[in-house]
């Protein structure tokens, strides 16, 4: 039995088949194409041809993509909606969207506040307008709106009546309409909390693209006993279904993969990672074998949201990028790239652009192209280059540490060949074998989560029976989502007090992941 891990990255798709060992049987690199599809079936045909595998011996196959990323950078593919917000009379000032920018806003075609919604300790605010709920509902069904995007007040601590609007959306809607509730998709803070699940509301055709062609691809190569799985933001994977249905949570995979592919490579359980590509560096910690969570706000493409995202800096600096020397005699690296055009544009392939790849080659780091093309390049311009590539290395890595302690640092990504093997600020410096493909790798290996959070007051119920109960929750969401029970554990967990609210009032979160099924 083998696993299939395919992760479509900006320069290059990259593929991976894994035996039932866990051992990397085949991994390559294959262009990413204007059409990701032509990409990923490329990169498949590929994957099977070096590793001889027969299709049909292949179980499980799982997809990273940036697809949800870029609709939503580039304003693209965007699905038409309307917003319901449960919160009148106390939400009225803030209207939904009122800090995006125009070129986005254009998805909603309506949006509205009614009454209902909860206090901090679960009072009801106000009744549900269920009148003003369905005269809202039956306007966007006349409009031939598809996707609705259902926030209420304080729906994390209660969720009643975003249930019961979703419920009133489907009486009449139809069953085929798409509702996102926000009380499954964002954490605390009404507005960062709306923001996401409208975004998850306008991505529905974009997930409904990516799965069904990753389906057929699957089934155009002969891959058809296959069980699907899309990878999520927090280093897990979740099914097609899932995926249809949250596809907001497919937003920054790319670095997650790497960084669990780096963990499981390197078998280190903590760590700082930095992945090079073609074009930009991500930099993620591994804490206990999975990417260490952002505990801030994240703007996704000019819009502020507060879902699980990973903790993640993105440095202008890949094996493309330009270098330039000033008329000063200083040199510059990045943060413009030439990209996945780079076999055509850098020296070592023939082009006219000095990228950092040929400052690579010209101090004999790596063995790669025509060296003798880049003889020309002064020991004096490449050693300043390679100063500023470490410079912006060694800055990135202490703005990910939580101390001035020395910390273990893995290289991963085809673009790593161009750091060098001394950074200050790290331990001990890893590029494992496979490094090159290490979020294809991270795709394949991923665990099944589930991510219990709940506001707890540990007067009602003394803490250790409080967190025994989440934890016991936490597993059941990892199981339901598709993990062998007896594989999950328990791998982040944190309470926090609340000092605004009554009694002894905790933010309780917690989350379980293991194998697959």
């Amino acid at each position: 039995m083998y696993k299939l891990g395919i992760d479509v990255g900006g320069t290059n798709t990259d593929a991976v088949l894994v035996d039932e060992n866990r051992a990397v049987v085949a991994d390559i690199k294959y262009p990413t194409s204007a059409d990701i599809y032509d990409g990923i079936l490329g990169a498949m045909r590929t994957v099977l041809e070096v590793s001889g595998v027969d299709p049909a011996q292949i179980h499980q196959a799982m997809l990273g993509t940036t697809q949800c990323t870029n609709a939503i950078v580039e304003r693209k593919n965007l699905a038409p909606i309307g917003i319901l917000r449960i919160g009148a009379p106390a939400t009225t000032g803030i209207r939904p969207m009122v800090d995006w920018s125009e070129d986005i806003q254009k998805v909603a075609v309506g949006s509205t506040i009614i009454g209902g919604g909860f206090e901090y300790d679960g009072r009801e605010l106000a009744p549900l307008d269920t009148a003003a709920a369905k005269a809202f509902f039956e306007e966007m069904k006349a409009k031939g709106v598809k996707s609705i995007a259902i926030s209420c007040v304080f729906s994390t601590v209660r969720n009643d009546h975003e249930v019961e609007a979703a419920k009133l959306c489907r009486e009449i809607m139809g069953e085929d309409v798409h509702i996102s509730i926000s009380s499954e998709i964002g954490s605390m803070g009404l507005i960062e909390r709306e923001n996401a699940t409208i975004l998850n509301a306008a991505l529905w055709q974009v997930a409904e693209r990516f799965t069904e062609g990753f389906a057929k691809s699957l089934r155009d190569e002969g891959i058809v006993n296959a069980d699907v799985y899309l990878s999520q933001n927090d280093g897990t994977l979740m099914t097609m279904e899932h995926a249809r249905r949250y596809p907001i949570l497919t937003v920054a995979c790319g670095p997650t993969n790497s960084i669990r592919g780096a963990s499981y490579l390197s078998s280190l359980k903590d760590a700082i990672v930095v992945d090079v590509g073609g074009t930009t560096t991500d930099l993620g910690v591994i804490q206990n074998g999975f990417p260490r969570e952002s505990s801030v706000a994240v703007t996704i493409g000019g819009v502020r949201t507060n879902f699980r995202m990973p903790d993640v800096i993105s440095i202008g600096l890949g094996g493309g990028s330009i270098v330039r020397v000033r008329d000063d005699g200083s040199v510059t690296v990045g943060p413009d790239s030439v990209g996945y055009e780079i076999t055509k544009k850098a020296l070592v392939f023939g082009g006219d652009v000095m990228t950092a790849t040929d400052i690579a080659v010209r101090l004999g780091m790596v063995e790669l192209g025509d060296k003798s093309k880049v003889e020309a390049i002064s020991q004096e311009v490449a050693d300043k280059a390679m100063a500023a590539i470490r410079a912006l290395v060694e800055d990135s890595v202490d703005a990910m540490k939580v101390s001035n302690a020395d910390v273990d640092l893995i290289l991963v990504g085809g673009g790593s060949i161009i750091l060098p093997e001394k950074i200050s600020g790290a331990a001990s410096v890893l590029k494992p074998e496979h490094f090159g493909c290490a979020n294809a790798i991270g795709s394949a290996i991923s665990k099944v989560s589930g991510t219990y959070e709940k506001l707890m007051n540990y007067d009602e119920l003394p803490r250790e029976q409080s967190l025994e109960k989440a934890k016991k929750e936490a597993v059941e969401l990892a199981v339901e989502a598709g993990a062998v029970r007896d594989t999950v554990e328990i791998i982040e967990m944190e309470d926090v007090p609340l000092a605004y609210y009554p009694g002894n009032t905790n933010r309780v979160k917690i989350k379980a992941a293991g194998d697959l099924n």
